[in-house]
């Protein structure tokens, strides 16, 4: 089997790159207009449908601006990428711990992105982004490029284990520093509430994934 490597650059350039897209996402997003359409609500959860509802339905209720529109339109295709990549796991990792904290990324973010969906279709806002000129998955946020997961996909066993979890650090702190962003910067307290829980909850999965990697 081919050595597993990788290269130092993914880190530092995604980091970087992550608080200047979103400010020039926000800048983008200044001219679609500001506080609009009532829309609040969502107990950012544990993947439950109960939560689901309860979001949709308290949605309603609160005031946005155009940071909770960037979060929440740069969000779902980043959760979208976390979920393909979870999913790469069933019958590639080898690791009991790995296979685990997949199933647990599925949960807690499929249910998320659908919340988020609610949201910009309630705010009368696309549900994507539009792209920016030069910009591409492997600049965004900690997000892979097409590259990245075609080399994770080739994976197996360890070798896939270590790649999924350092690709999966990578993916999580560009997510924390979108969510830090949406915290400072939001107006609507329910997306600033998903902002806080996913700080909180990937943050402690970049912690047990750098365990992992410590003992791979």
């Amino acid at each position: 089997m081919t050595a597993f490597t990788r290269a130092p650059r993914r880190k530092s350039t995604r980091r970087i790159a992550a608080a200047s897209i979103v400010a020039t996402g926000a800048l983008l997003l200044t001219a679609c207009g500001g506080d609009g359409d009532d829309m609040s609500g969502m107990d950012h959860g544990s993947g439950s449908s109960s939560a689901t509802a309860s979001a949709e339905a308290g949605a309603k209720t609160g005031d946005f601006n155009d940071a909770d529109v960037t979060f929440a339109q740069m969000m779902i295709p980043h959760h979208e990428q976390a979920l393909e990549m979870a999913k790469l796991a069933d019958g590639r990792a080898s690791d009991a711990e790995i296979k685990d904290l997949a199933g647990k990324i599925e949960q807690a973010q499929d249910p998320e992105i659908k919340t988020m969906k609610s949201w910009l279709t309630s705010w009368n806002k696309p549900t994507a982004m539009e792209s920016m000129p030069g910009m591409d998955h492997g600049s965004m946020n900690g997000m892979m490029s097409d590259a990245d997961m075609k080399e994770l996909q080739a994976m197996k066993g360890k070798e896939f284990d270590k790649m999924f979890a350092e690709m999966m650090i990578d993916h999580h702190n560009g997510a924390i520093a979108m969510a830090k962003d949406e915290q400072k910067n939001g107006k609507n307290a329910d997306t600033k509430k998903m902002a806080g829980d996913i700080v909180k909850g990937q943050s402690a999965e970049v912690e047990q994934l750098q365990s992992i990697l410590d003992r791979l």
